[in-house]
């Protein structure tokens, strides 16, 4: 027992040394700052995690205005086409007849339907009668057809859009540019000249303008042209339109389109709705009727009756220089 005594205290006197006790101090500082790392860095993700969804949730509504940005000039792209497509109709000389609404339509539908459905019925059940008293019933429902056709309906609507309103919206103005300019072979005061509105083809126009504008100012110059007259020759050779410009007796300008704008751009002005005639009939005198009322106001613009004549989206038709006169 003894010897086993002396051993045990051995092992005690080994543990309670002073440089055992040292070390085992040191792990427990180097577990606990273990722990505290660890917590340090579960704080960090967790504040990472908070800021990841911040973002995320800025970057949505970041997409959420941009579609709304992107749907909105789609919008505009939109309407911009439709109405360069009822252009190119009127253009070809198709008239826009204003289309009833929908409802109107179906009552008219379900209105026609019965008509037809009661007269199968009639003749299905009408097997007994004798022939002699089913031809009559025949002729009866031919005669129902007959006023379902509305082709004077038709004859009455081309009536009225043929009867329009003469003013300024009947004139087909458009953007051109004068891509050659030359003199016209068999006259000193006309210009010879090619100018691209936006079509497949230049269009040849012929302008009196040698005694008032130099030809190095004519050379790809941006004007103003009015496409729907009917063409004319002018010693010899066919004008397909007319370059506007504001004009006095001493002095003319050619008329410029706002900057920005291209060959083709439609001409409106304000309060008219833009409907031109395919071509201007000269026995009308639609443009004569308009011709005095196209001035230019005291701040150079273009205007019919005091409205501004404009390319919409870019700007005004401007004269340089002359104010309150006659454009033509």
């Amino acid at each position: 027992m003894t010897f086993i005594n002396r051993i045990f205290t051995l092992q005690l006197a080994k543990l309670f040394k002073p440089k055992y006790l040292k070390a085992q101090i040191n792990n427990m500082s180097d577990l606990q700052e273990i722990i505290t790392k660890n917590k340090f860095n579960e704080e960090i993700l967790t504040s990472l995690k908070h800021e990841l969804k911040a973002l995320q949730n800025e970057l949505l509504v970041r997409k959420k205005q941009q579609l709304r940005a992107e749907n909105a000039d789609l919008n505009k792209k939109v309407v911009i086409a439709k109405s360069l497509l009822i252009e190119l109709e009127n253009r070809n000389g198709k008239v826009q007849i204003p289309i009833p609404g929908v409802r109107s339509c179906s009552t008219q539908a379900t209105n026609a339907a019965p008509p037809a459905t009661a007269t199968k019925a009639n003749t299905a059940t009408a097997t007994p009668v004798p022939a002699e008293q089913q031809t009559p019933k025949a002729d009866k429902t031919t005669k129902e057809k007959k006023p379902k056709k509305e082709k004077p309906a038709q004859d009455t609507n081309n009536a009225v859009a043929a009867e329009a309103p003469i003013d300024v919206g009947r004139l087909d103005m458009r953007v051109g540019k004068i891509i050659d300019v030359n003199r016209h072979p068999d006259a000193d005061s006309l210009y010879l000249e090619k100018i691209d509105c936006g079509e497949a083809q230049p269009r040849t126009v012929v302008s009196g303008l040698v005694k008032y504008v130099p030809i190095e100012d004519m050379q790809n110059r941006m004007v103003i042209v009015l496409c729907n007259l009917k063409p004319a020759k002018m010693r010899g050779i066919v004008s397909e339109a007319m370059v506007m410009c504001a004009s006095t007796p001493e002095k003319v300008e050619v008329l410029s389109p706002p900057a920005g704008a291209v060959p083709g751009d439609l001409v409106h002005c304000e309060g008219y709705n833009r409907q031109p005639d395919a071509q201007l009939n000269p026995k009308k005198k639609i443009f004569e009727t308009c011709a005095p009322d196209l001035l230019t106001n005291n701040d150079l613009v273009a205007c019919y009756k005091g409205a501004v004549l404009h390319v919409p989206g870019k700007g005004n038709i401007v004269a340089q220089t002359l104010k309150n006169v006659n454009v033509k």
